[in-house]
């Protein structure tokens, strides 16, 4: 019987509506741990996640049955939802439309998970926006900056 075999390894990037510097520290943790069960749920496996104040980056690999869309779908549907109802933040908490989906090599994994766990670091040096835009000439992603993200400088 034949099968199907992937290796899909994906870093996501997604922004908080408004780019508001909501997700604090206080909730950080439990936060992340929440999308990585909406992953694992999905039959995808988190190597790692950050979630800075006004943005998150997740890295996983994909299981061939959800595309990445849907993912994201669920894991930013299901996290707005969390931090809604335990009501984290004043007023409604929403991710931005739209994220960032880059694909890597296996042997790229040690890389990009040190890449997303020093995002405190990494952040200091550089802004979202840099950072981001960065990103997407690296891969070379056609973009026009009025659709990237709405940017609040």
């Amino acid at each position: 019987m034949a099968s199907t075999y992937t290796q899909l390894y994906i870093q996501f990037v997604f922004a908080v509506k408004g780019r508001k510097n909501i997700i604090q520290e206080s909730f950080r943790d439990e936060l992340e741990k929440v999308m990585c069960a909406i992953i694992t749920k999905h039959r995808c496996k988190t190597y790692a996640i950050y979630a800075n104040p006004d943005h998150t980056h997740i890295f996983v690999s994909m299981h061939p049955t959800i595309s990445p869309s849907s993912l994201m779908e669920h894991v930013k549907t299901g996290s707005s939802r969390w931090i809604n109802a335990k009501k984290l933040i004043p007023g409604p908490f929403n991710w931005q439309k739209g994220f960032g989906a880059f694909t890597y090599s296996k042997s790229h994994i040690d890389k990009v998970v040190k890449y997303v766990l020093n995002q405190p670091e990494h952040h200091k040096k550089q802004s979202f926006k840099d950072e981001y835009l960065l990103i997407l000439q690296k891969f070379e992603v056609d973009y026009d900056l009025k659709f990237v993200f709405e940017w609040y400088d």
